[in-house]
């Protein structure tokens, strides 16, 4: 058979007979000769590796960033003005964003490597007869492969014989338990989670035996495909980054404009020389440039993720702090991120009775209750022997057993036996005491065959009979029913019918429990005596229930104007029932994978803008979904834990993987790491991520009005014809010195109280928003008459030059000062106690910048190397009430703006 069309056929839709024709093979394997041949036309059983970018390349890619040009601009400047200190120190800044961004790129490229070794290692397999151990590069399409508990599957098989076969396919569809598999053939258009004949590439059978044919093998995988995927994946840049750069090249293209007709203006208009207008216009081009930006920048977001961490968020890649900040969309896959991941029974329905179980998870804790009025368990028990016996029965005819480490309940076995198991223990129950004294003489396990279990245990009367099973099976095998009372009465099979239908509805998985004495001392147990006349004991509705931590954080969400959306691959019904519990809407109908495969990406775009829930989810439809979302104009992360997940998490804005029990490729691809798996962690994270955003802001908001006043300084000067007020290398002390140690303690700034009430910041939000520029140029023309107002003042009382360029140096730092108090509140007033106080970073820098101005005034060695002056008190004094009178102006101007309703 062709490979392309090996690879295009829907191999679950055929029959188990019908495939072995398609791939010209037999039960009892293939030839030899015949495996060689296949390998040679469809290549190695592994996934081929992309030639990975150049040391040199990478290097390149992070090097081309606007902001890093202004900074080598900056350090070639003051290269060419002999201060190569300066140089030297702008000079490693650049060298440390482009390592920051080389490391975290390699990180990301190792996603698809984590893929490629999910393939096993080894397979057993039929050929001519013969069971061999062979490399599982080595398989074919076509070849007879055993698997056994434990065995993780080793290419994309075609089940032919499955005796009690469960697979945990949670890596490729997110369900939340192991999937019985059977042989018979499927609907063409099942979407993975429902084709129950196959089996997948990197799943792991988790119980049971089977034989299946190898349909497909490397890259043709599903694992293959999903790689496939990553890989034309296009790591986006974040909205900080978009920002940025477009703010960095406005920034060169002004600056350097500014600098050129400065200098032609003062050859060709003023007469000045062109040594001293080079060195003007070089002065202009260092005190616009915000030297330190770059630097305080990747600080600010690296302080965020210190602060994440403590939040169990860990962050892989910095500029996805900020993206946080910006979120309007989060996906999130349901099972253990949303939900515990610990199946509990939260109602068990008996004849006459219904019983009401509290509690989550597999602690046996939680009140039981009937009508709404909690009962204790010995009476409840007494009262009621259907109760009694069904609790027995739940303990007895189990497998699985719980454990309490450090006040911590494990479970050992599968995830609705021990949902079972806490049931009776809730009970007032001793699974241990009731195994012997009702020991177990015989048992049928459970195959997907017959879909129950049974037991057999001695009594003082003879022997009974336990089953547990899905209900239309054990309906099917039962003749009467128990009552409240104990009283056995026929069966009203209609009624059982419908009860399970309206459980099935609230997204509940549904057990039935049943019984039957048999007579004499039987010891050995056939499926005869439970194909009849058993007595329905109740059933049992149990689900995977939501986190009480997401409950309250997808409510902060929708506060903060998040949209929260479920992408599972768990069945619709009971996603979105999980989902009206979390608190997500009350009408959710969720859409589901075939319904996707029939939209158009128009339709899509529609369906994503109203839709909460998407169920029965593929890795192609996760991708599209976020790339729909993103179409739209959201700012998308993206939750996600298994292999099917890395595409989409590679796509979103932000993609955050889970610590826990995610894939390594999950975590590769994703920018964040949740450490607990939990969703409120998503939810603290945004919070951190908008703080982050508010200080960078802040920052933006401090230096650029003092990088203005500096330079509008300098180009009066020169309008004027007269001296420099400050020198380029003043300007370089300040721009390096002070400026950097103030606003570096806006990084440190606290979560503003109102920050998850907010909406979300539309995507194309700029940085400088109309009240960061009113704010800029504001500031800008009081630092401009503050500098020039000070230096011609001290010209007039006589001073020399050196003197007035001293004082206007430090009415710069001063008014830095004064200003750094006031920008901590963009909008609340800072006369406050708190306010006047700061916090203790802040006051240590404002007294480190006093300790280095001093330096700067009154130190000889730096009196000759910045060509400063000392100053008198009187003259100490008035720059102080200078700095303070821009306080003041500024906290009228937020009083002026608060009154006339302008926000930010």
């Amino acid at each position: 058979m062709p490979e392309q069309q090996i690879q295009s056929r829907r191999w679950h839709a055929c029959e188990a007979d019908e495939t072995l024709r398609e791939l010209e093979s037999s039960a009892a394997g293939l030839s030899r000769q015949s495996v060689e041949e296949r390998l040679a036309r469809h290549g190695a059983n592994r996934l081929e590796e992309a030639k990975p970018a150049s040391v040199l390349q990478r290097l390149l890619r992070h090097l081309n960033n606007v902001l890093l040009y202004v900074l080598i601009a900056a350090a070639v400047v003051t290269g060419l003005m002999g201060h190569w200190v300066d140089t030297f120190v702008i000079l490693v800044v650049v060298v440390l964003n482009v390592a920051i961004g080389f490391v975290q790129e390699g990180k990301a490229e190792k996603a698809l490597q984590a893929i490629r070794h999910l393939l096993a290692p080894h397979a057993v397999v039929l050929r001519e007869g013969r069971q061999q151990d062979v490399d599982a590069a080595e398989l074919v399409p076509g070849d007879v492969v055993l698997l056994a508990s434990g065995d993780s599957l080793p290419a994309d098989v075609r089940l032919l014989q499955a005796r009690n076969l469960r697979i945990d396919e949670a890596a490729l569809t997110g369900e939340s338990v192991p999937v019985d598999k059977q042989v018979e053939a499927v609907a063409d258009d099942a979407s993975i989670g429902d084709r129950l004949c196959m089996g997948y590439a990197g799943t792991l059978v988790t119980q049971g035996q089977a034989r299946a044919v190898v349909v497909a093998t490397g890259a043709a995988t599903e694992i293959g495909r999903i790689g496939r995927m990553l890989e034309s994946v296009e790591q986006g840049t974040t909205p900080l980054l978009r920002k940025m750069e477009e703010f960095g090249r406005i920034q060169t293209l002004v600056i350097l404009a500014t600098s050129a007709l400065l200098f032609l203006f003062g050859t060709l208009v003023r007469g000045m020389g062109t040594g001293e207008m080079f060195i003007a216009a070089v002065g202009l081009a260092v005190a616009a440039i915000p030297e330190g930006l770059p630097a305080i920048m990747t600080i600010t977001l690296a302080i965020g993720v210190q602060r994440m961490a403590t939040r169990s968020a860990v962050i892989r890649r910095l500029p996805a702090v900020e993206t946080l900040g910006s979120v309007t969309v989060i996906c999130s896959d349901k099972t253990g991120t949303l939900t515990r991941n610990e199946m509990t029974v939260q109602e068990v329905i008996c004849a006459g009775q219904s019983l009401e179980v509290e509690g989550a998870g597999y602690a046996p804790q939680g009140a039981l209750s009937v009508d709404g009025a909690a009962i204790e368990p010995a009476a409840l028990l007494a009262r009621s022997p259907a109760l009694s016996a069904l609790m027995h029965a739940a303990a007895l005819c189990n497998d699985a057993s719980l454990h309490e480490n450090e006040q911590q309940w494990t479970l050992a076995g599968d995830p609705t036996e021990g949902a079972l198991l806490t049931l009776a223990m809730k009970a007032g129950l001793s699974p241990t005491n009731l195994h012997v004294d009702r020991p177990r003489l015989d048992v049928i396990p459970f195959e997907s065959e017959h879909r129950f279990m049974a037991t057999l245990h001695a009594t003082d009367d003879g022997s009974e009979v336990l089953v547990k099973g899905a209900p239309e099976r054990i309906l099917a095998m039962c003749a009467n029913q128990m009552m409240v009372d104990g009283e056995e009465r026929p069966l009203e099979l209609e009624l059982w019918h419908e009860k399970v239908e309206a459980q099935a509805q609230a997204g509940r998985r549904v057990l039935a429990l049943a019984r039957r004495r048999l007579p004499g001392n039987k010891d050995m147990l056939e499926h005869a005596d439970v194909a009849s006349a058993l007595t329905l004991l109740g059933l049992v509705a149990i689900i995977d229930p939501p986190r009480e931590e997401a409950i309250r954080a997808v409510a902060q969400c929708r506060a903060a104007g998040i949209r929260v959306v479920m992408i599972t691959g768990d069945h619709g019904v009971t996603a979105s029932a999980i989902a009206r519990q979390l608190g997500m809407g009350d009408r959710i109908q969720a859409i589901t994978g075939p319904q996707l495969e029939h939209m158009d990406e128009a339709t899509m775009r529609r369906a994503v803008a109203e839709a909460r829930v998407f169920a029965r989810a593929s890795p192609e439809h996760k991708l599209r979904l976020v790339r729909a979302l993103q179409a739209n104009g959201d700012v998308v992360a993206m939750t996600g834990d298994g292999v099917n997940d890395a595409p989409a998490l590679k796509q979103a804005d932000v993609g955050v993987a889970m610590g826990m029990k995610g894939t390594e490729a999950a975590k590769q691809a994703g920018a964040i790491v949740l450490a607990d798996d939990n969703f409120a962690s998503i939810a603290h994270a945004v919070e951190e991520g908008r703080t982050v955003y508010d200080n960078l802001r802040k920052t933006v908001t401090f230096l650029l009005p003092i990088n203005g006043g500096e330079s509008l300084s300098l180009l009066l000067a020169v309008l004027l014809g007269i001296a420099l007020p400050i020198t380029p290398v003043q300007v370089l002390w300040v721009n390096m010195v002070s400026s950097v140690a103030l606003a570096m303690v806006l990084a440190f700034e606290p979560t503003e109280a109102d920050v998850m009430q907010r909406p979300p910041r539309r995507p194309d939000e700029p940085m400088l928003s109309r009240f960061v520029i009113w704010r800029i140029f504001f500031v800008s023309a009081l630092f401009l008459a503050g500098i020039f107002g000070m230096y011609q003042w001290m010209l007039s009382q006589g001073a020399t030059v050196e003197a007035a360029r001293t004082v206007a140096v430090n009415t710069l730092v001063c008014m830095e000062v004064f200003y750094l108090f006031s920008v901590r509140y963009l909008k609340a007033p800072s006369f406050t106690r708190e306010g006047v106080k700061g916090t203790p970073r802040v006051l240590v820098a404002v007294f480190g910048v006093f300790a280095l101005q001093l330096l700067f005034t009154y130190a000889p060695f730096m009196q000759s190397l910045f060509e400063s002056e000392a100053l008198s008190l009187f003259t100490g004094l008035v720059v102080v009430l200078a700095g303070l009178a821009v306080l003041v102006i500024l906290e009228i101007e937020k009083a002026l703006l608060r009154r006339l309703g302008l926000g930010l």
